[in-house]
């Protein structure tokens, strides 16, 4: 890549284009003219914007450019130490444009130059040759229509797209995009491996002892929280290095068990919600084990779904007997809203705006401090749960007996449905994930993780291994390829590339 990036300025390279494409990209007065521009064969050169000049939309630009080459010729005649053809230049070629006498002022107070470093530094030029030829070639081409001449590393240009276009229809590409293409070979398209991608058991986690509901890797990706119906929450610290799990604390005494997890922002707290018959959430401190605050309202209440504010001071809480509630960390209710059935909740990054999916098969936006509210999004079967976008766009619901389903929160329209999932009436959380969130995974009731890439909607990876409905899935937000499933056959898998990538393949993870 590098010879072709050196070379893509050079008349050579556009002749070689030309010639081996059979398209002229360009006007062969224009061709003339970049290649004695290149060579410093001055006078050859304003010949040829004589003949240039019919091509130009404004014929007041030939002497703008008339100025620059000059301007190229007397410095190159003062570096050479030719005083006399520099001052011929300036006096009976420069002069007589009548076109910015302020610079000419500038460029005679050169002549003074004791030596050349001396006129590169006080003209801030780089000096005779090919890094000031491009420069000034760039300059030149400004004037001309790209029709007349290709402008300044167009081939590179269109290489950059080519390598974007072949990035983005990629089904497996899940690195960070890199701009430049000195890592690309144009030798072949570019072309992930599945086996790069997060495909593959690299770990199963057996401590819980009854059928696994939730799982939720920490914000910041070191630390990943399962919840069971076995009583009691798992955190386990994620290994950056091995991406390995590894038992750091468990939570216990959640008599109905953990169906929900919640990180705070900071990911200090953890809270702690159960199943439909479970009144109470559990407000925990990671760090310490400890439980902050122990939550409940009313016997008669069902907390079965929760989200914090993005301040990390507050969160909503809420479930199907109606109950939908902000509190602050010591469990005081701030707000309470009447009569919504809450199946799902989440807080938008306004600090203002809470999404709740109710038992109407819609989510609507609440708003507490005005206490305002609004239809968003409206299905035709009950919405069992939902998760949004890093950047508040796009809603994921997992919808009974339809599946997975992206709606576009802004506009408001159903954007895709997935296909292959098999969703009834059980709760199942689905994810966004990998690198710029471009993939969706989701659980299933035939024991399988699905994976889509956003903008397709058959699946491009079936993870099988589980035994029983997978309940959640959740994508770590900082390494993309690291996937966890929790399932009812009470484990927990790990998700990564594959343990062994030939030679072909870790080449291709540099794509």
């Amino acid at each position: 890549m590098s010879f072709v990036s050196g070379t893509l300025g050079s008349g050579q390279t556009v002749d070689l284009l030309m010639q081996e494409s059979g398209c002229r990209l360009e006007h062969p007065s224009a061709t003339k003219f970049r290649n004695h521009v290149m060579e410093g064969e001055w006078d050859k050169a304003e010949s040829d914007l004589n003949e240039l000049k019919a091509l130009m939309h404004s014929p007041s630009a030939i002497v703008r450019m008339k100025f620059l080459l000059l301007q190229q010729k007397y410095l190159e005649y003062l570096e050479d130490g030719k005083v006399l053809e520099a001052l011929q230049v300036l006096r009976a070629e420069l002069t007589p444009l009548k076109y910015n006498t302020e610079r000419i002022h500038i460029l005679s107070g050169y002549l003074m130059c004791s030596h050349a470093e001396d006129l590169r530094a006080k003209a801030e030029w780089e000096g005779k040759g090919t890094a000031s030829r491009t420069k000034l070639l760039d300059k030149l081409q400004t004037y001309l229509p790209p029709s007349v001449m290709l402008p300044p590393r167009r081939l590179q240009t269109l290489l950059k797209q080519a390598v974007e276009l072949q990035r983005e229809r990629c089904l497996y590409h899940n690195t960070k995009l890199d701009c430049g293409l000195d890592s690309v070979s144009l030798l072949l398209d570019h072309a992930c491996s599945r086996k790069q991608f997060p495909c593959y058991t690299q770990q199963i986690l057996t401590q819980h002892c009854n059928e696994v509901w939730f799982c939720k890797f920490s914000n910041d990706g070191t630390k990943l929280a399962t919840g069971s119906k076995d009583t009691t929450v798992i955190v386990w610290h994620v290994d950056t290095e091995t991406q390995q799990m590894k038992l750091m604390k468990t939570l216990e005494g959640h008599a109905y068990g953990v169906s929900y997890l919640a990180w705070s922002p900071d990911d200090a707290y953890l809270i702690a919600c159960g199943p439909d018959d479970c009144s109470e959430l559990w407000l925990w401190s990671v760090q310490t084990g400890e439980l902050r605050t122990k939550m409940s309202q009313s016997h008669e209440d069902s907390l079965t779904s929760v989200a914090w504010n993005p301040d990390g001071k507050r969160f909503v809480t809420g479930g199907q007997r109606g109950q939908f509630y902000q509190c602050d960390l010591d469990g005081n209710l701030l707000d309470s809203w009447e009569g919504v059935r809450v199946q799902c909740l989440w807080c938008l990054s306004d600090g203002r705006t809470v999404l709740a999916s109710d038992t109407h098969q819609r989510i609507r936006g609440y708003n507490f401090e005005d206490l305002t509210d609004r239809n968003i999004v409206q299905e035709d079967h009950p919405i069992m749960s939902f998760t949004v976008s890093k950047n508040g766009r796009l809603a994921l619901l997992n919808v009974a007996t339809q599946g997975v389903h992206l709606w576009d929160l802004h506009d408001r329209v159903l954007v895709r449905k997935y296909q292959g999932v098999t969703q009834g009436f059980y709760t199942i959380h689905s994810c966004f994930g990998g690198h710029n969130e471009d993939f969706i995974a989701s659980g299933s009731e035939d024991h399988k993780v699905y994976i889509w890439h956003r903008r397709s909607e058959l699946p491009i990876a079936e993870l099988t291994g589980h035994t029983r409905t997978v309940n959640c899935v959740s994508w770590n937000p900082v390494l993309p390829g690291l996937l966890a499933s929790a399932s009812d056959d009470g484990t927990v898998r790990i998700w990564g590339p594959a343990p062994f990538l030939d030679v072909q393949d870790a080449e291709g993870l540099n794509g």
